[in-house]
């Protein structure tokens, strides 16, 4: 993929392009993240204007709509003629210096910045305007569109954890002193695993968060804050659970995005389903 990306880079520079458009996407998930690759790179690596498209329930959009502009775009090809329409005003705009209006004006996909406006009339009142509107079943636009989360039904409890192998698991970036495998402090792209086989407790000198949500120092005090090993093992030598798996599982949820999560957590619980694990400690922050 990255040698693709680069060599479509080398073409955009060999002919000294200003503008990158790449898509429309629309709904193709795979479409999408290299639409999304290649206009990263090509606004980061030679500073052109760069543009795509697809369909606010592509998974790359909620991966690059905070870092990109996105024109909204229909499911499918169908709508092709209005999304090259909407891509080619935004590339106009932007290498023209034009500011931006609301993404509903402008057709792109809210990127989560926030622009401040004077409005003609209180909140109060619109408000109220809105909600008449919606009891009325008249069609009405709100100001602060709810997201959409899947839901995700509860896994059924353990029949018995004094026989259950159990796993500790963090969204609190712990790492090695150091962070030798550079995981980032927030948008993460990787998940890492780390040995606790024959280890009792997290030492502060050896261990430290580098999640950039939070202030982490109490955690680099103590990082059982975000991972409680030492509780565990007592659970162990105890007999409440059967064992600890011996290694934890470690990224940071920092403005993560939910289709990376969602990645995440499936490989993660495919080596742990593999490795005969029962259920999971998930420590969060």
């Amino acid at each position: 993929k990255q040698g693709a990306i680069d060599e479509i880079l080398d073409l955009v520079a060999e002919h000294r392009s200003e503008i990158v458009i790449a898509g429309p996407a629309f709904s193709a998930g795979r479409y999408g993240l290299a639409c999304g690759g290649v206009t990263l790179r090509a606004r980061e690596r030679l500073g052109v204007i760069a543009v795509t498209g697809m369909h606010v329930d592509n998974a790359a959009t909620e991966v690059y709509r905070t870092r990109l502009h996105i024109a909204s775009t229909q499911r499918t090809a169908a709508g092709m003629a209005d999304g090259l329409a909407i891509m080619a005003r935004l590339a106009l705009k932007l290498v023209s210096g034009t500011a931006l209006g609301a993404p509903a004006d402008e057709g792109y996909v809210p990127t989560g910045r926030r622009i401040f406006e004077m409005a003609e009339r209180p909140a109060p009142l619109r408000a109220v305007e809105m909600l008449l509107r919606k009891v009325r079943g008249e069609p009405y636009t709100t100001e602060w569109p709810v997201p959409r989360y899947h839901r995700v039904p509860a896994a059924p409890p353990l029949q018995d954890t004094a026989k259950a192998t159990i796993a500790l698991v963090t969204t609190g970036g712990l790492v090695p002193h150091g962070n030798p495998d550079r995981l980032e402090s927030g948008f993460a792209t990787k998940w890492l695993r780390y040995s606790i086989a024959g280890v009792d407790s997290l030492p502060p000198e050896r261990w430290q968060s580098v999640h950039g949500g939070f202030n982490t120092s109490r955690i680099n005090e103590d990082p059982h804050r975000v991972l409680p090993l030492d509780v565990a093992r007592e659970l162990e030598r105890e007999g409440v659970i059967g064992r600890l798996h011996p290694e934890f599982y470690s990224t940071t949820g920092n403005t993560s995005v939910i289709p990376t999560m969602r990645r995440f957590a499936q490989e993660m619980g495919r080596e742990l389903r593999a490795a005969g694990v029962d259920g999971v400690i998930l420590t969060s922050t």
